[in-house]
């Protein structure tokens, strides 16, 4: 089984990329963000010609999210249960006996700013409905662009852009507080090359120069970590024409 999470950055800019990409690596999961469109223009067709059946929460302009399933979406869940939310930016299923939550988490914009107030009160949300939905589901994925990094490794100019937005000390507590949980970073449950990024700013020939930032994650339980065999950021993608500034990440599962 394999899963993976891609931030398209629009969908309707990106989806021949998405579409090929999905022929040269057919994923049993691909949980998608940023869609940037409303769920009556979600292309279907298009993805049910390669196999899969897409489970959307869209949202015009802004957010969006998709799970992309070869295998029926059981107990679909859209958003954080209990957390009064405007924006789409979770989706849940089962998906062949694993718990797979999709997820475009706040960016925040700059510590002391509203949408920062709102990104530690999401996370805070976020932490208590993952806690228990591992209660009930052991073998549990959660995965998307998580717009944090965890520490140094994740930064390519680490003391340039410390405490700056996804570099907080505020937003690795609560990437650390969901590890607290049981879970465990899928990427570094297996060697990674130095400088190993998934997202990359459009200006400055950032990813020329792999001058990014680690912030698409894929963290899995304990029984999942059991399972799993391999885990990489595909930075083809992003040498696209017209790229999203996000790659996916794979991880597969025995």
């Amino acid at each position: 089984m394999q899963l993976a999470t891609w931030n398209v950055n629009s969908l309707n800019v990106r989806l021949p990329q998405v579409l090929d990409w999905l022929q040269a690596h057919p994923v049993d999961v691909l949980a998608l963000q940023e869609l940037k469109l409303t769920d009556d223009k979600f292309p279907h067709e298009a993805f049910s010609a390669l196999g899969y059946q897409a489970q959307v929460f869209g949202q015009k302009t802004y957010n969006g999210v998709a799970l992309l399933t070869k295998a029926p979406a059981q107990d679909v869940v859209r958003n954080i249960p209990g957390f009064d939310d405007d924006q789409s930016r979770v989706l849940c299923a089962t998906v062949d006996g694993v718990r797979v939550i999709g997820a475009y988490f706040p960016n925040g914009q700059e510590p002391g700013s509203e949408k920062f107030d709102y990104k530690m009160h999401w996370l805070e949300a976020l932490r208590a409905w993952v806690r228990d939905e591992l209660a009930q589901h052991p073998q549990l994925v959660l995965m998307g662009d998580y717009n944090i990094t965890f520490d140094d490794d994740d930064v390519w100019d680490p003391e340039g852009l410390r405490d700056t937005i996804h570099c907080t000390e505020e937003e690795r507590y609560h990437l650390r507080a969901l590890i607290a949980l049981g879970l465990h970073d899928g990427l570094r449950l297996f060697p990674q090359p130095p400088k190993s990024y998934s997202w990359w700013d459009y200006r400055d020939f950032a990813f020329r120069r792999n001058r990014g930032l680690r912030i698409d994650h894929i963290l899995v339980s304990d029984a999942v970590k059991a399972r799993a065999t391999a885990c990489e950021i595909d930075k083809t993608p992003r040498k696209n024409e017209r790229p999203s500034d996000h790659a996916p990440v794979v991880m597969t599962l025995g």
